[in-house]
């Protein structure tokens, strides 16, 4: 799972400017970014959601395989259910706020400047709901393999498991920054430009 999906929101057109937006561009490319907004959210939410469900598949058989004692294998799946379960909140909940094509513009702003500032708290959020439960997923399934390996295996090998755990915490450290660049260069600027549009709108 990869929740840097998150920046091809943004992929195919300009980084937002911010408070130096001129209104009148940022009403007139409204529409089209609301929907590449709405359309990448779906996919990731999907894509996020599905993708869960697999690897708990993949860890069911492997819980499976080591019996009884493989236990700790559910903890891992409980984890990543509950991220899939975040994502799945968010599509109904998207749902609720997405209005139809003939909505005024502004209840549209309002429904997109809703969404993004929620896009934003998950962002903040990020180390509680998402890379910390996948982080503690990858320790309990890599330390209870080592458990059940034997003893002549590289899993036993402390170095090895000091190289896989640090390994890890280095792209969950990656993950981290880029998504913090993502909300720091494209969805802040994109909420403040859409507040500048709704307080046009409002004094109109």
């Amino acid at each position: 799972m990869n929740w840097n999906d998150y920046e091809a929101v943004w992929k195919r057109q300009e980084l937002p400017l911010g408070a130096a937006a001129d209104v009148v561009q940022i009403k007139a490319t409204f529409e089209t970014k609301s929907r590449k907004l709405a359309a990448t959210l779906l996919v990731r939410d999907l894509l996020e959601a599905g993708a869960g469900l697999v690897v708990c598949i993949v860890l069911a058989f492997i819980w499976r395989k080591l019996g009884a004692t493989g236990w700790p294998i559910g903890l891992a799946m409980a984890l990543i259910l509950g991220i899939s379960a975040v994502f799945v909140r968010h599509r109904f909940r998207s749902r609720k706020i997405r209005l139809s094509e003939g909505a005024p513009l502004l209840a549209k702003v309002e429904a997109d400047l809703t969404e993004l500032r929620q896009q934003r708290h998950l962002l903040q959020a990020i180390w509680w709901w998402y890379l910390g439960p996948v982080f503690a997923a990858i320790l309990i399934v890599h330390f209870t393999l080592m458990f059940h390996s034997a003893p002549w295996t590289p899993q036993r090998d402390p170095v090895f498991s000091a190289g896989f755990v640090g390994f890890y915490a280095f792209c969950i450290g990656v993950a981290w920054f880029i998504n913090h660049r993502a909300g720091r260069k494209q969805l802040e600027p994109r909420i403040v430009e859409l507040e500048k549009l709704r307080g046009e709108l409002v004094g109109g």
